[in-house]
């Protein structure tokens, strides 16, 4: 199976996962990047079953609505049911690196925000331990400078994104080289960082259920 096949067979399921959960009131998070796009497709043949969606970022909302799924604010609805959002990296407590797309921000929002958090995956994601794929840190723009300084402190070799404005209207900077061993530990630290908005380490609120896609299939996991 291509990475893509593997990506839409975790949507699938994800599908599968959702159905019993939805309902005319029902509002669910929808998250950001190339698998969630494929879930974002096969949710559209469900567009009748639930009220609307959230979007964890612009390209999400103009996908879900080129699909006639209504959209609301994150205001609007409070908590939510159910978010369905991929990952860069997952380990077995289905703490997760996030990011690449650059809508960490709201992706963390949306997820505190969720009852059930699905993270959707294939295979190449899944790591023993964090920290090889870039960690990404969302700044405010005056503070990029500060920030990296500061990451460099931790260990990390901080690369700023350039040319990548998030939709929160700050900079991202890519931290390289950090062996992530306690992850909820170094994401209040910095998260504590002035100038840091968040960072990409989803630990604190991780995944309730990992759907990972295989050349054997799914495999349904939760945190161990």
């Amino acid at each position: 199976m291509t990475q893509d096949e593997l990506k839409d067979a975790v949507a699938a399921a994800a599908i599968d996962e959702v159905r019993p959960m939805l309902g005319k009131d029902i509002v669910i998070g929808v998250g950001t990047g190339s698998t969630a796009n494929f879930f974002i497709d096969r949710l559209a043949a469900l567009r009748g079953d639930f009220r609307g969606a959230v979007a964890s970022s612009e390209a999400s909302a103009k996908r879900l609505k080129d699909h006639g799924i209504d959209l609301y604010e994150l205001n609007e609805v409070g908590t939510l049911p159910i978010y369905v959002d991929g990952a860069d990296e997952v380990n077995a407590h289905l703490h997760m690196i996030k990011g690449g797309g650059a809508a960490l921000t709201r992706e963390k929002i949306v997820a505190a925000c969720s009852t059930t958090f699905i993270c959707i995956a294939d295979a190449s994601k899944r790591v023993a331990r964090l920290g090889d794929f870039p960690l990404p840190i969302e700044v405010i723009p005056m503070a990029r400078s500060y920030v990296a300084r500061e990451m460099v402190k931790l260990g990390a070799d901080p690369v700023y994104r350039e040319g990548v404005v998030t939709d929160n209207g700050n900079q991202i900077i890519d931290c390289y080289g950090l062996e992530i061993d306690d992850a909820v530990a170094l994401e209040r630290q910095i998260n504590a960082i002035v100038g840091v908005v968040t960072n990409g380490l989803f630990a604190a609120r991780p995944a309730d259920v990992l759907l990972l896609g295989s050349t054997e299939g799914v495999s349904r996991q939760l945190p161990a």
